[in-house]
């Protein structure tokens, strides 16, 4: 029996018609989380994907422009649209008329959760550590077989050959890719001859670079002795290494030019400032020249005795006025001993004696008129208290015919004390007598001689 044998393009076509006629796949409903999403100018090529598959997705201009949102990367949405075939790769993918969002992936909400919470620890906003201007050694941990270490050893070689690239081979995908990022760091800072690390790799989906996101690996960044260079993924990607590198590169290429300075560039630097230092030691030669020269033509060195001409005028000065000082100051004290001896002549003694003494008369005849005048004021003074005195005393009242009454030591002052027959006794102003009582009224006495 003959085998008929089939083209490709036909037995694509014929799976397209199966595609196109299947009723369950006119109008699908589905939700997943977006990925590999990268705007394009006209229509957009991306993925739908849940835990356990991917789907390959278009949406044509049209139907992409009527969108309210913007799509990203881990964004979870809610798609409609049919299935078919491309008959030009053979995939059969989702042609999405509709989409909407339904909330985020999850691993979109875990690179957020992570990224706040190595904000909140401060892993971002630390003090990044400067790039080396001149690295000797350059380690880079990506895939050898990448176009990532083809594109920095090309550029480190065009810019700077003489520094020494070293390659620590690194899974930077799949499950076990974050385990050998941390290990190589490891391996890196116990060797410890090492300027600056880039780590790298390139493009691709959320999943793809996801072993940047880890925590483990954000960590072994942050707590590497020397600068680190983060370039992974295209521009628009953003990773946590991105965030806690000390530096982040759009591309390889870029992190290259980071690492190095272009060698032309520093010796043609170097050579200039040489020049500069060439041309301005030149410069200060001239200066001291001039400045020697200045100094030989001087009328210092040609006349030194010029130096002390003037100091020899002002000596001169000087002593004319010392002398005339000391001519003043000894015609002064001259003078006052003139003064002083005149004072000391035995005449001029005698007639300052002579005048202390008359002095000394008027002086004490002044005393003793004021000592005459104030023992008179003290006596006058004296005798008008004694007067008062006198004038106060119970016996001056008594010599006026006063008298007082006591019975038994105790002074008669009202009639209520006394009784008929008491014993008084009454003193008088030059003695005393013993009286008895008769009678007693009360009231005023008129008449003293009815007591």
């Amino acid at each position: 029996m003959k085998t008929n044998y089939l083209s490709i393009a036909a037995i694509t076509a014929y799976l397209k018609r199966k595609f196109d006629a299947d009723p369950y796949l006119e109008r699908v409903y589905l939700t997943g989380e977006i990925s590999n999403f990268r705007l394009r100018p006209n229509h957009q090529y991306f993925s739908l994907k849940d835990d356990q598959a991917k789907l390959s997705a278009v949406m044509f201009k049209q139907a992409f422009a009527k969108l309210n949102f913007e799509p990203k990367e881990g964004m979870k949405v809610l798609v409609v649209g049919r299935i078919s075939l491309f008959e030009t790769t053979g995939n059969y993918q989702l042609y999405v008329e509709h989409m909407e969002p339904d909330g985020v992936g999850a691993l979109y909400q875990a690179f957020e959760q992570l990224k706040e919470k190595l904000a909140a620890e401060g892993l971002f906003n630390r003090q990044k550590r400067a790039l080396p201007k001149f690295p000797k050694r350059i380690a880079v941990l990506t895939s050898p077989s990448g176009a990532v270490i083809r594109d920095i050893m090309t550029t480190v070689q065009r810019r700077y050959p003489i520094a020494q690239i070293v390659l620590f081979p690194t899974v930077v995908q799949g499950e076990r890719s974050a385990a050998n990022i941390v290990e190589n760091l490891e391996r890196v800072k116990q060797l410890g001859d090492f300027d600056t690390v880039i780590v790298g790799r390139g493009g691709g989906s959320i999943e793809d670079l996801w072993p940047f996101n880890e925590e483990q690996v954000a960590r072994a960044i942050v707590s590497m002795p020397i600068s680190v260079i983060s370039s992974v993924g295209h521009e628009t990607d953003t990773t946590i290494a991105d965030l806690v590198a000390d530096v982040r590169a759009a591309t390889p290429t870029a992190a290259a030019e980071l690492a190095v300075p272009v060698l032309t560039q520093e010796v043609l630097a170097i050579k200039e400032k040489q020049l500069r230092l060439e041309q301005a030691f030149l410069h200060q030669i001239d200066l001291k020249k001039q400045r020697y020269q200045a100094l030989a033509n001087s009328y210092i060195l040609r006349q030194p005795e010029r130096l002390y001409e003037s100091k020899i005028q002002k000596v001169d000065v000087m002593i004319q006025r010392l002398q005339h000082v000391i001519s003043t100051r000894f015609a002064k004290e001259n003078e006052r001993v003139a003064a002083a001896t005149y004072r000391l002549s035995p005449q001029q003694m005698k007639n300052q004696v002579t005048q202390k003494q008359q002095e000394q008369a008027y002086t004490t005849t002044r005393l003793m008129q004021a000592m005459t005048r104030v023992l008179m004021q003290k006596q006058q003074q004296a005798n008008q208290t004694i007067q008062a005195l006198d004038l106060l005393s119970p016996l001056k009242i008594m010599s006026r015919g006063y008298s007082y009454a006591t019975s038994d030591t105790e002074i008669i002052r009202s009639v209520e004390q006394l009784n008929t027959n008491d014993h008084l006794t009454l003193h008088l102003a030059d003695g005393q007598a013993k009286v008895d009582v008769r009678d007693v009224k009360k009231g005023q006495v008129d008449d003293p001689t009815d007591i």
